[in-house]
């Protein structure tokens, strides 16, 4: 064997080494990518059912009977009850603020739009009241508005989508 033969045996030799070395290390990346994929998308998928949860007790907070119900305090004028209220949606709202991350725009939307107006409700409402009006009267006139008007029930609308986005999620199949 010369010279010129050795050469090209070692050389096909380093090739076919270096291209099953290659195959090898590229399926156990792959293999690597694959579980962090999984892995990945489950932590995800639990991030955003989380979230949903979060939401739907947010919106449940904040929705007008059950908030007024929850601070109700006696002793309050019409002006003091109307910032504990507002204090209290702005509150929530801002305790929650980082999970629309998680969530659809559509749901993140649906939820500062019951933010916005069960503020505006109670504003407008506690604008009508006389100056030497109580809570007790800012809370009734409030709860007539909302057994009258469609837009008290918001909040049970708002559920409702935050409800079905987080069951269309369970339902989808993520990577494995």
């Amino acid at each position: 064997m010369d010279i010129t033969s050795v050469i090209f045996t070692v050389i096909v030799a380093v090739v076919i080494t270096a291209a099953i070395a290659y195959m090898f290390a590229s399926r156990s990346k792959t293999d690597k990518e694959d579980e962090f994929t999984h892995k990945r998308d489950a932590a995800s998928v639990s991030m955003q059912l989380q979230a949903y949860e979060r939401l739907v007790i947010l919106v449940d907070r904040i929705a007008l009977p059950h908030l007024i119900t929850r601070v109700n305090q006696p002793n309050l004028s019409a002006r003091e009850m109307q910032l504990t209220l507002t204090q209290n949606i702005r509150s929530e709202f801002d305790y929650n603020i980082t999970q629309q991350i998680y969530v659809s725009s559509e749901a993140w939307n649906a939820v500062k739009n019951l933010k916005e107006q069960n503020l505006l409700i109670i504003n407008q409402l506690a604008n009508v009241l006389p100056p030497n009006a109580t809570g007790l009267d800012l809370n009734k006139l409030l709860l007539e508005f909302l057994m009258n008007d469609k837009k008290g029930t918001l909040h049970e609308v708002v559920s409702e989508v935050l409800s079905f986005e987080a069951k269309k999620l369970m339902e989808q199949p993520y990577s494995i």
